[in-house]
């Protein structure tokens, strides 16, 4: 049976118009990341060879396993957002005698090929015989390099599980992510120490052989989860029944049937971006957004001045609503002929746009309050890049999505996927990102810091108090380039 699964898996990959086409592409991918894994070998070696010189002072065994619980915590976000989860279409399979369980096992055994499954492998071999060789047996180092291969294939099965719940069940997803950014929190902060706890773990794993069957416990448990979890989903009408249970949840939201018709687009708004995989991993981004801070506020060498926390005050506050208005009509690439043809007031249907930009920008403000902590001029900053936000930054944002014509697949991933981006979205971060360090940037240089500050603020105030001309402007740029839009967009 695995043999037909295989024979199948080829023929649908290699029957794909996408595969033809892409063929080219493919060879080049395959050339560089093969480049990439000798480079990476070679790095391992050399790495392994020379590591008890770039660390005289101290055990090359314990300050190698002090690394290795940062690396799988590295490696847990990395395939979060860069590995594909394993696919198979089961529907023709449902109707023959073909066992439930060699179908899920097939699916999730295809994911032991990650190219994440093998990298670790690429620095742990040569450290385990260049280093660890010389203080324990070959037989003990061998159960370590084992031990390291099955955490590896655990983080693949879990990062699998969690991707499947993004679906079925976010809560999941979204208490997982708080705890590694609050543990992560904690090691930034002293109050844990990832690195004594990882050279515990894996110091007992040299004294202790025998611990291999915890981290093979551990592996069969994810394994186990996945597996019961397909067995529970294996039908398509149960996932579908499931999903519009959700979506429809979100027209429920008391707050927004007291808006009117304003509440109703609203609803439509948010159905859509919980409905696609594309916009709903922007909203699980989120925390990256808000948790930008501790990377910079922490260290004196940027509190000091303005020019980069005013950067880091625009990321925080905009950077959802940068998203979101910069592809507004590119997420509408689908139906934007349906939104044309119907009777849609076009002003009321940008101004809930505006809207939406501006409750993102103001909640993401409000989270981040807290950033007092670091400096009240840090809340000051945050404050007026707020303002900029909403006043000003979200109209230029939609204005200049006007000039977006490329069509936008909602059914793939945001990470890495430049599919549907044209050069206006690339020149739209100037006014984002570069336009309010200008406008301050002569104030520091004259030792007038919050004059240049209080400068931005106004200009985003001025925005706010004149929003109905600058919607009117943006609403004759739509009328102008709508068409243009609607023949981009139709190309597939």
């Amino acid at each position: 049976m695995i043999k037909w699964f295989i024979r199948h898996q080829f023929k649908e990959m290699f029957r794909s118009t996408v595969w033809q086409k892409n063929l080219i592409l493919n060879i080049i991918m395959g050339f560089f990341l093969l480049v990439i894994l000798v480079e990476a070998l070679v790095g391992g070696i050399v790495l392994a060879d020379k590591f008890h010189e770039i660390f005289p002072d101290d055990d090359p065994v314990k300050k190698f396993n002090s690394f290795l619980l940062y690396y799988f915590t590295f490696d847990l976000v990395l395939r979060y957002f860069m590995q594909q989860v394993p696919i198979m279409s089961v529907q023709p399979y449902l109707h023959l005698p073909v066992k439930k369980s060699s179908l899920i096992n097939f699916v999730l055994s295809k994911s032991f090929l990650s190219f994440f499954n093998f990298l670790p492998l690429i620095f742990v071999i040569p450290m385990a015989f260049f280093q660890f060789a010389d203080y324990y047996p070959i037989s003990i180092v061998w159960v370590w390099i084992i031990s390291v291969f099955l955490i590896a294939l655990t983080n693949n099965f879990l990062i699998v599980y969690l991707k499947k719940q993004l679906v079925a069940n976010p809560k999941v997803v979204g208490i997982f992510g708080l705890m590694i950014a609050f543990l992560v929190l904690f090691d930034y902060l002293n109050l844990i120490s990832f690195s004594a706890f990882s050279t515990l773990i894996f110091g007992e794993l040299l004294k202790h052989p025998l611990l291999i069957f915890v981290p093979a416990f551990l592996l069969i448990f994810v394994y186990s989860l996945n597996y019961f979890f397909l067995k529970s989903h294996l039908y398509p009408e149960e996932i579908k029944i499931r999903k519009d249970k959700k979506v429809d949840a979100i027209s429920n939201i008391k707050y927004l049937k007291t808006l009117g018709k304003t509440g109703t687009l609203v609803s439509l708004e948010l159905k859509l971006w919980w409905r696609h995989k594309r916009t709903r991993t922007i909203i699980y981004m989120l925390p990256i957004f808000l948790l930008y801070g501790f990377v910079f506020y922490p260290q004196d060498i940027y509190s000091e001045g303005f020019g980069f926390l005013i950067f880091v005050g625009v990321f925080i506050s905009g950077g959802l609503m940068l998203n979101y208005t910069n592809y507004a009509f590119s997420y509408e690439s689908n139906y934007f002929d349906a939104i044309l043809a119907n009777n849609i007031n076009i002003k009321e249907y940008l101004r809930v746009k505006l809207v939406i930009a501006i409750i993102v920008s103001t909640i993401c403000f409000i989270v981040t309050i807290p950033y007092v902590f670091f400096g009240f001029k840090i809340l000051i900053i945050n404050f007026v890049a707020w303002l900029y936000c909403i006043g000003c930054l979200s109209f230029a944002l939609l204005y200049t999505a006007t000039y977006n014509k490329k069509r936008m697949d909602l059914a793939k991933g945001a990470v890495f996927n430049y599919q549907g981006i044209g050069a206006s979205n690339w020149l739209a971060m100037i006014p984002a990102f570069l336009l309010p360090i200008f406008i301050y940037l002569p104030f520091g240089l004259n030792d007038l810091p919050y004059t240049g500050i209080f400068l931005i603020g106004l200009i985003g105030l001025i925005g706010l108090l004149f929003q109905k001309s600058l919607l009117n402007i943006v609403v004759k740029q739509f009328f102008k380039r709508k068409y243009l839009m609607a023949e981009g967009f139709r190309e597939k």
